[in-house]
């Protein structure tokens, strides 16, 4: 798979940041995160113990349903479908439709570099 660059800024440089990219007086470089968080207590919540756990499961065990992941990880499916939700939130996991309108979880990548900003 990929490792994904992850950025941790506080929220008013990344307001600012986004601003100059939007006036185009900055440019992000190809190198830079594309995942970005306020904090590292903010990243340490969405890449917990039991977070990395879940994205190794569903990488591994390419699940076809939140249903079958649950069922593999014994997590509530609601529980799990909210922490899914914000990894997809934070790009984290991708979402693809299956038969049945199933939701199939897919993780982005397999490993993470972090840069402090």
């Amino acid at each position: 798979m990929k490792t994904l660059k992850i950025g941790i800024m506080n929220r008013d440089a990344f307001r600012q940041r986004t601003l100059q990219i939007a006036k185009g007086e900055y440019h992000p470089a190809p190198d830079e995160p594309k995942i970005w968080f306020d904090s590292v207590e903010t990243m340490s919540q969405m890449l917990s113990t039991k977070n990395l756990e879940l994205l190794k499961i569903i990488g591994e065990r390419k699940p076809q349903s939140l249903g079958e992941l649950s069922a593999i990880t014994g997590r509530r499916k609601e529980s799990l479908s909210r922490t899914i939700k914000k990894m997809q939130g934070y790009g984290l996991i991708s979402i693809e439709e299956g038969p049945r309108h199933a939701r199939i979880p897919i993780p982005v990548a397999d490993s993470f570099e972090v840069k402090l900003m």
